[in-house]
């Protein structure tokens, strides 16, 4: 499974609950799990090849799952992660993909609501329970621990989703190859 930090700011967030996830997925067992930081990687925004796009590739193409970790900014997600999604297209036919988002007081759910239309476009099969992290700020510690427990019950939830999705296309894929 890939988890995709979406944000390439300066002084972003999103490393906190992409890591806290991964731990998350880590304790699930259903996957093994790669984080992915796109700040890692120069993805230009004309799509011209790059060394950045090059060195992703393989590892979009390798995953199973992908959970797609993004802020809302301004009412959608991030140019950065726009960029980094049109930049590929085969490595996401016929996978699933998941979404935790944070925000102020939507907690992100506009931007995964334009994202189920992205992927959808992709071939990409979204998985319905999102989980959303309303005024991020109250919610981690200074750790990047969460506050309350209820949350991990809600990303077991979107984990066993992921694994049924993950599990059932990868063996589609392996006996019928998706052509898109």
């Amino acid at each position: 499974m890939a988890v995709l930090v979406g944000s390439v700011r300066i002084d972003r967030f999103g490393p906190v609950p992409a890591a806290w996830f991964a731990r998350q997925v880590r304790e699930h067992a259903a996957f093994d799990v790669e984080v992915i930081d796109l700040a890692d990687y120069d993805l230009s925004t004309t799509l011209a090849p790059s060394d950045g796009a090059a060195a992703l590739r393989p590892r979009l193409a390798a995953a199973d799952a992908f959970v797609v970790v993004t802020p809302e900014y301004n009412h959608s997600f991030p140019a950065g992660l726009k960029s980094a999604i049109d930049h590929y297209r085969q490595e996401w036919w016929a996978k699933p993909v998941a979404f935790v988002s944070y925000g102020g007081m939507g907690g992100g759910l506009r931007a995964v609501e334009q994202l189920r239309q992205v992927f959808a476009e992709l071939h990409a099969v979204t998985v319905r329970d999102t989980l959303s992290f309303h005024n991020y700020w109250n919610v981690f510690d200074a750790d990047g621990s969460l506050r309350d427990t209820e949350t991990e019950a809600a990303a077991k939830r979107l984990l066993d989703q992921l694994t049924w999705w993950g599990v059932s296309l990868r063996e589609a894929r392996t006996e019928r190859p998706y052509q898109g």
